[in-house]
């Protein structure tokens, strides 16, 4: 035995052995007890600071409770902001009772107000007395109990046939000194006779303790919730953004995750081919999720006029007008050359002439302007005599303040001629870049351990399995099963969207899978996981959702798949 520097004897750093010769068997079992209890609650502490689904850490708190003080009934309450304590879990052995929490079953009670309606705190329902000040209440008996309501306990009995007699009711604080909760336990029971008595200043000083490691680990995880939520929607507010910059690719950002998440789900119920094995767990779901959002944040930097390139003209604005202003200038001059030749002919026969070659004039202009309005849109594919009649047209003779100059500039016969869709070789690498602004953005983000993966699935959208996609010329075998996932997902989106300038009323559900079927052919996509898209119903399921229902029609899977 020691002395402290109060004076008092202290039994810290005697042997253990030679510690319990000196006491009685009774004190040894106490003392054993109270190492048992303190043994436990450090397990719990660890188990409790690992936990990280909310309903199994509040069931894991109360089952503990329950170990502690044997008893029967015990009900865990949580802060709302509004200064309300919500039911989370009401259990009671006896009446194989159990609500919240893991069960799956509902809880029915309003939640109880910690101020009445007039505003006066409300210190006489004992959970909310806990919830205001912070304190610990211990009632022997509840029938006999003074200054606190137990009228709604007393009706349940009654109901029930149920005695709700000893209570011991602990906050739950946080570092902050904040009550984020509160713990009410019912009815402690005898562990021999079984009979109900009063809980103990031990059982009270003992729940206090994990009532203390509770709130802790509750914080905590409510912190990392709130921390994921606000990522989770700053993420959707930048998606939301880029949307917002364009209208022709509007929603494609919010679009391109429920495709994703809806194919992996597929893949992970299959139990068939090379993907049966394939499984993810809900932080590899959510970094999926989370990548499928960012796949296109890259698009902040592209410039909008070439997003939005909708026509072959189109920059700030579509120059199809200034050459159709260049039309209309040819067909006046072609006019008034018209009537001055007629005007000069007495010869009827030689003004018949002059009419009918003006008349052909005209039509040859309109022909010409009309074609190079057709061709201003873009299409799949241009050929190579379209592409010399533009350069032809270029060639017309055409005069600007007096100063003879191309119809058609060089740049403007450049872009009239784009073979397919709207956008200029170096226009369509702008495009492409995205994806490097992508990844640039996106691997300088400290991830935390279960994201370190986004980078990579979010960048991989536009790879190729034969390696020719962009921007690494990934293989099939250099890519993970969540980006080729992905690249499903970006091109149905595209496809289907109603919403872009090469795409304005939508396409064909038939057409567009018949297209999706030769980039699979192609090895575009990865072969096993585009047959899962199409056996499992995937893209039925999302079009009869997001796909303007004038644009579903008959699809035959048959001729989709090998």
């Amino acid at each position: 035995m020691l002395n402290n520097n109060n004076g008092k004897k202290s039994y810290v750093g005697m042997n253990k052995d030679k510690f319990f010769k000196n006491i009685s068997e009774h004190a040894k079992d106490y003392i054993l007890m109270l190492e048992d209890q303190i043994d436990h609650l450090n397990d719990i502490g660890l188990a409790l600071s690992s936990e990280k689904e909310m309903p199994k850490l509040l069931e894991m708190i109360l089952e503990e409770a329950k170990r502690i003080t044997n008893c029967d009934g015990r009900t865990l309450y949580i802060m709302t902001d509004n200064k309300r304590l919500k039911f989370e879990i009401v259990r009671t052995d006896s009446l194989k009772f159990h609500m919240g929490g893991t069960s799956g079953k509902e809880i029915p009670f309003y939640p109880i107000k910690l101020y009445n309606d007039d505003g006066k705190p409300n210190k006489s329902m004992i959970a909310a007395y806990a919830g205001l000040t912070g304190e610990t209440i211990n009632i022997p008996d509840a029938y006999k109990a003074k200054g606190f309501d137990f009228s709604g306990t007393k009706m349940f009995d009654k109901k029930t046939g149920y005695k709700s007699k000893s209570f011991l009711t602990v906050p739950l604080t946080n570092h902050l000194d904040e009550t984020i909760g509160v713990i009410q336990l019912l009815n402690a029971k005898d562990p021999v006779s079984g009979q109900i008595i009063a809980f103990s200043e031990q059982h009270q000083r003992l729940v206090e303790s994990l009532c203390s490691q509770a709130a802790v680990a509750i914080t905590n995880n409510q912190l990392i919730e709130q921390l994921e939520d606000l990522f989770e929607s700053f993420i959707k507010l930048l998606a939301t953004a880029i949307d917002k910059k364009s209208p022709y690719t509007g929603g494609h950002c919010s679009r391109v995750p429920i495709i994703t998440m809806m194919l992996a789900e597929a893949v992970e119920k299959v139990d068939y081919g090379p993907y049966k094995e394939f499984k993810m767990n809900d932080e590899e779901r959510n970094a999926l999720k989370i990548a499928a959002w960012l796949h296109d944040c890259g698009k902040v930097v592209t410039p909008t006029h070439v997003v939005d390139k909708a026509t072959k003209l189109e920059t700030i604005f579509d120059r199809i007008e200034v050459i159709n202003t260049r039309f209309e200038v040819l067909k006046r001059d072609a006019k008034i050359e018209y009537l001055e030749q007629l005007s000069s002919q007495k010869n009827q026969v030689n003004k018949e002439k002059i009419k009918f070659d003006y008349n052909q004039k005209i039509k040859k202009l309109n022909d010409d302007q009309e074609f190079v309005n057709n061709c201003n849109f873009g299409g799949e594919f241009m050929a190579k005599d379209l592409q010399d009649r533009v350069i032809k047209i270029s060639k017309y003779p055409y005069f600007e303040m007096g100063e003879k100059k191309p119809f058609l500039s060089e740049h403007e016969v450049k872009n009239l001629n784009i073979p397919k869709g709207t956008l200029l070789p170096e226009e369509r690498q702008i495009i492409n870049d995205h994806v490097l602004h992508t990844l640039e953005m996106l691997s300088k983000l400290p991830y935390p351990k279960h994201l370190k993966n986004v980078p990579e699935y979010a960048g991989g959208h536009h790879e190729k399995m034969d390696g020719t996609g962009y921007p690494n010329g990934l293989t099939h075998s250099e890519m993970s099963t969540q980006a080729k996932i992905m690249v499903i997902a970006d091109v149905y989106e595209a496809l289907t969207a109603a919403d872009r300038p090469y795409n304005a009323e939508g396409k064909k559900l038939s057409l567009v899978m018949k297209i999706m079927s030769f980039m699979r052919n192609d090895y575009h996509f990865d072969p096993d996981l585009f047959d899962i898209f199409v056996n499992e119903g995937v893209f039925e399921d999302y079009a009869k959702k997001y796909v303007n229902p004038k644009q579903i029609d008959e699809v035959e899977k048959k001729n989709l798949v090998m």
